[in-house]
């Protein structure tokens, strides 16, 4: 039996599906993860390590994603602004309140890989706060959001 390597050109063209996530009571990270895995195209068989293959992703309910334990407290993110003392760090919680569509978009965007790709693949995140979008048209499927297993 010969089996064959399918190796995806950056010319081709890609029929790319659209999906879905309900963020309501989903772990940050575990999310993160999965959506990350359909950014990168690997849930395809076609996938090619260099080019993008994935699929778009629309993440609802942005508001309601749940960090365990004393996360959202302990950790922080830190910003700098370029100018002297502008050094500012926030905790999760904060951001959380502040801007959740920036904190999922975040933990996705260090699971892509890092330059012109990774750039290109967190183009096709949507992210919002509330259970409203405004990408109907393009029919997404729900993406189910598994917790570990056992």
């Amino acid at each position: 039996m010969r089996q064959t390597t399918i190796i995806t050109k950056p010319d081709q063209q890609l029929t790319r599906g659209w999906h879905i996530v309900d963020a309501d009571g989903a772990r940050l990270g575990r999310m993160a993860t999965q959506i990350a895995m359909v950014l990168m195209g690997k849930h395809r068989p076609t996938y090619t390590p260099h080019v993008d293959t994935g699929d778009f992703v629309i993440v609802v309910n942005a508001d309601k994603v749940v960090m365990t334990g004393n996360k959202a407290e302990q950790r922080t993110r830190t910003f700098y602004s370029g100018y002297a003392g502008g050094l500012r760090t926030a905790s999760y919680k904060q951001l959380l309140e502040r801007k959740p569509e920036g904190v999922i978009e975040d933990a996705v965007k260090r699971m892509l890989p890092k330059g012109r790709l990774g750039r290109q693949m967190i183009g096709k995140l949507k992210v919002y706060k509330g259970a409203e979008h405004p990408h109907g048209a393009q029919q997404p499927v729900k993406l189910e959001v598994k917790p570990k297993s056992l």
